[in-house]
């Protein structure tokens, strides 16, 4: 799942519900629904989906060989080669042109060339500097002066301002890119770090300055893994709306220096870093000032095409009438790779539960329509299972999708997602139903037939808790908005979205292993997921889209 709430996506305005009424339905109970008659077929194959199967398919998803299976790289090349493989084991079609990978146009921005010099001397890329390659343009860039300004920290505020009395339109400043003489941040927190540095250089862009140079410790040491991330340049999916955006954008030029660099700058202005650290933290006063050095500095970018693909298993409906509807059973099998700076020795992110455990759901569903079809019970109506990658990016793969569809959007009738269901989020901890819940997210936003579809069949089959709390408007985390079935529900297809909370624990850490799984849980949930998708699949009409998209009946 996105590490943040997406801001690609425009924010729905969700239904309004009084504070009781959300309560009551924040947990659905499967005892007020009437269930369905028992389906004798859907029972029998429904047993492939079990949690020694699963732990089969994740064990190997999920494993250090896969580097944490990040988009554009070798652990997800090799985790799409596994489903591809696994899907044509099953007997599914390859339905993109007789293939099973779609192809996404995937590419990535580096540096062929960067330089920066001090006083006519040139500096060392990847020792004394490193220029990142999302902070330059297209076109990339180049810049000159014969001054510029060391701004201490870079703050400003009511009680501290390091720019107090300065323009910095049209130059080029040095700040410290971590630390704030008014507060205290904790190192490890990387995300108020990350904050913190972002408020420092959207201050200089707005003011209209020509790039920033900071100050960076972590260059003094720079390891080789960090060195190769660098190096790895940055990605691009080229969706027409994504070239658009770019050929618009001129990022501000951020330049990031050691310490023994920025060492060098400073003695032409009579100070040290170590000595301007100590002034500051003694007087409690800014030490800004002009440091008239000469420093020239530019870079050019290439592009590179890079393998990227969701792949894509059809089973074709047995109905004549009714197959050339499609439903549609997500889960996203990229993760965020390796993460050369995290604590400790493991730094492989293996993304057991986000989203190996999703995706383990498909291949198990996949495991058990095959089995139908070949006992002569297959669906009326026919199942795309596609496995997506990029949805840790953006939600790449889905969008890809959404705008390059392999069957007619108007004939598909439903996706159902799974995105982390392998683990017990921190509301139900050592709970009585700890391990009988699952967070049911979106089946009442388009049609209210899915929603009470889905709720008979958990009173049927499952009979776990269906949790609703991500379907309230105030869900700050935004939850609706962040996986792959939004780029479905935003073309009016009824979706429903499988969750397990688990935002608290190892996520987007290393600690995200197969060894916490609770596959039995696992299984429980893909089944659910199955059981539904046997309804939509087999049902005699496709659910109806009576509602807006925000819960409230279509005007």
């Amino acid at each position: 799942m996105l590490t943040k709430n997406s801001s690609n996506y425009s924010i729905m305005n969700k239904r309004i519900l009084t504070l009781g009424l959300a309560s009551f339905l924040s947990v659905g109970c499967f005892a007020q629904v009437k269930p369905l008659i028992p389906n004798k077929d859907a029972m029998r194959f429904s047993k492939a989906i079990n949690k020694d199967n699963a732990y089969k398919h994740l064990s190997v998803l999920a494993s250090d060989a896969y580097e944490g299976r990040e988009t554009g790289k070798k652990g997800a090349w090799m985790a799409a080669d596994y489903i591809r493989d696994y899907f044509k084991s099953l007997g599914l079609k390859g339905p993109v042109d007789g293939s099973y990978f779609q192809k996404i146009d995937l590419v990535s921005y580096a540096l062929s060339e960067n330089m920066l010099t001090i006083n006519g001397q040139p500096k060392v890329a990847y020792k004394d500097f490193v220029i990142a390659s999302n902070a330059v343009g297209l076109k990339g860039f180049t810049f000159s002066s014969d001054d510029l300004i060391f701004a201490g920290y870079g703050v400003s505020n009511d009680s501290y301002n390091d720019y107090n009395g300065i323009d910095v339109a049209g130059k080029i400043v040095m700040i410290f890119v971590n630390g704030d003489p008014t507060k205290t941040l904790d190192p490890n927190d990387r995300r108020a770090m990350m904050m913190a540095r972002s408020r420092k250089i959207n201050y200089l862009a707005q003011n209209k300055a020509k790039a920033v140079i900071l100050i960076d410790p972590a260059l003094d040491n720079l390891s080789e893994e960090r060195k190769a991330a660098y190096l790895s340049g940055q990605m691009v999916m080229k969706s027409k709306e994504t070239v658009e955006r770019m050929e618009k954008m001129n990022p501000f030029t951020s330049i990031s220096i050691s310490t023994a660099t920025a060492d060098e700058i400073l003695k032409v202005g009579s100070t040290s870093v170590s000595a301007v650290q100590n002034k500051i933290a003694d007087t409690k006063q800014p030490a800004s000032q002009t440091i008239n050095v000469a420093i020239s500095a530019s870079a050019m970018k290439k592009e590179t095409p890079l393998r990227c693909e969701n792949v894509l298993g059809f089973l074709e409906g047995s109905d004549p009438k009714l197959k050339k509807e499609v439903l549609v059973l997500t889960g996203h099998y990229d993760h965020i790779g390796i993460t050369p700076e995290a604590p400790g020795a493991d730094k492989i992110n293996n993304g057991a539960d986000d989203d190996g455990s999703g995706t383990t759901g498909v291949l198990l569903m996949a495991k058990a329509f095959t089995d139908a079809k070949k006992a002569g019970k297959g669906p009326k109506r026919s199942i795309l299972f596609m496995t997506v990658v990029g949805e840790e990016k953006g939600l790449w793969g889905s969008d890809w999708y959404s705008e390059h569809p392999v069957f007619p959007i108007e004939n598909t009738i439903a996706d159902l997602n799974t995105d982390m269901i392998g683990r017990i989020g921190e509301k139900y901890l050592g709970k009585p139903d700890s391990a009988n819940y699952i967070y049911s997210v979106g089946s009442k936003m388009l049609s209210s037939e899915l929603g009470r579809l889905s709720e008979q069949v958990n009173a049927t089959y499952t009979k776990m808790i269906l949790d609703y709390k991500y379907d309230d408007p105030k869900d700050t985390q935004r939850i609706y908005y962040r996986s792959d079935h939004y780029n479905f529900a935003k073309l009016g297809i009824p979706i429903i979205f499988y969750y397990d909370g688990m935002l608290e624990q190892d996520y987007h850490q290393p600690g995200d292993e197969v060894s916490k799984i609770n596959f039995p849980l696992l299984a429980k949930r893909a089944q659910l997921t199955y059981y539904t998708a046997w309804e939509l699949a087999n049902g005699a009409k496709r659910p109806a889209v009576d509602l807006d998209g925000k819960g409230n009946p279509k005007k």
